[in-house]
């Protein structure tokens, strides 16, 4: 399982990556492995303002329909509109080109976990 050390990780199995007062969000390898071949991805409009553990919108598999919540608060500035006609890239780059949102953050993500700690929580 694919778990980047540069990234923090949530329960839930999205990932954030911080740069400056912008955060990346995707799903991470876990999650898109789980639920199998994603055939849909609904995204929050540009500029929905969200706090953590917020729904950011949802993934449609073969398998079934989840949740992205949003690991930390802010107010989103972007979506990947290439998610929409190729949302397959959730599964094939989840860490890359599959990523969903970036939100400009209003916290740090203190709470959220290191690499180490998310593989430990799957690994059970």
């Amino acid at each position: 399982m694919n778990v980047p050390e540069n990234l923090k990780y949530t329960k839930s199995h999205e990932w954030v990556r911080l740069e400056g007062d912008t955060a990346t969000i995707g799903i991470t390898d876990y999650a898109q492995s789980e639920l199998g071949d994603i055939v849909f991805v609904e995204l929050p409009p540009v500029g929905k303002s969200v706090n953590a553990g917020d729904s950011l919108g949802t993934v449609e598999s073969v398998k079934t329909v989840s949740d992205i919540y949003a690991p930390i608060s802010g107010a989103v500035v972007e979506v990947n509109g290439d998610l929409g006609k190729n949302s397959e890239l959730l599964n094939s780059d989840p860490y890359g080109q599959g990523w969903v949102v970036k939100i400009r953050a209003n916290d740090k993500g203190n709470e959220l976990m290191d690499a180490a700690k998310y593989k430990a929580a799957i690994e059970h």
